[in-house]
């Protein structure tokens, strides 16, 4: 049985799970599907063809599917999805897909968006993904399981951030970030890798040790940066890690990618 506050507005049509509550001045709109266990705490908006999976807290203020902040929207019935076990904190903002999009928003499953996060239309986050506070999303971002972005950092719209990497506070980044890298910085550049990130997620020396080499092969050599990544390919291609990071390299989309900015060690990016 759910726990609907009376002064909550539910809209006819909405499907409300076992065990929900839906907190004081509340509202859900008709087409909004709420799985089992969910909990909107107070004063939370969720509206569009959006569904709400189960576990998931919405903290007061969030506002989950309403119209995307797109010109060219003209109330298309695009969708948002927010997955299970996420937690939204205060006055965070998801809106909906557009249909020059993929027409979905969504977040993975068991994500933290802190306080004044913003995901714009057609991002799509990946399970584990960690977003601190008053982080800023542009449309069409896709963002990794596992990454962690710091608060206040800014990231442009189509840019890809691969799975497990770390985004400094502050940081404005405006092109591709590769898995497992770590940056900084305004405009952003790669300071590392995540390598406290990799040993969290059970990878072993020899692993992270090649991929700890190809990194240093591509982006800290000398010479053209394509005949670095073949050489990197040849070098560590069988090796898992380094294969997905060549693959993300390959799919590098219109923002282009994220470089460093000069020699570092990246042994202790974490």
């Amino acid at each position: 049985m759910s726990n609907i506050h009376p002064t909550a507005i539910v809209a006819d049509g909405a499907q409300i799970g076992a065990d929900v509550t839906i907190g004081p001045w509340c509202t859900v709109g008709p087409e909004v599907v709420i799985e089992d266990g969910a909990k909107l705490i107070s004063h939370a908006v969720v509206d569009g063809i959006t569904r709400i999976g189960a576990g998931a807290v919405l903290y007061p203020f969030c506002t989950v599917g309403m119209a995307p902040q797109d010109l060219k929207y003209k109330g298309e019935p695009t969708r948002t999805e927010i997955g299970a076990r996420c937690h939204l904190r205060e006055h965070v903002t998801v809106h909906r897909g557009t249909v020059t999009g993929s027409g979905l928003t969504k977040v993975g499953d068991g994500c933290l968006l802190m306080a004044g996060v913003h995901v714009a239309h057609d991002c799509e986050l990946g399970d584990n993904v960690v977003i601190a506070n008053n982080v800023l999303l542009g449309g069409h971002v896709h963002i990794g399981p596992f990454a962690v972005l710091g608060g206040g950092a800014a990231v442009h719209q189509f840019t890809r951030i691969g799975r497990a990497a770390m985004i400094g506070g502050m940081a404005g980044v405006a092109a591709d970030v590769i898995p497992f890298g770590t940056v900084i910085g305004n405009r952003a550049y790669l300071a590392g890798l995540n390598i406290i990130g990799l040993r969290r997620r059970g990878y072993d020396r020899s692993q992270i040790n090649a991929v700890r080499a190809a990194y240093r092969l591509m982006f800290l050599g000398e010479g053209v940066f394509n005949d670095r990544v073949d050489a990197a390919r040849e070098q560590f291609g069988d090796e898992s890690l380094v294969a997905e990071m060549l693959e993300f390299i390959a799919g590098c989309g219109k923002r282009g990618l994220i470089h460093a900015a000069v020699e570092q060690a990246d042994d202790e990016a974490g």
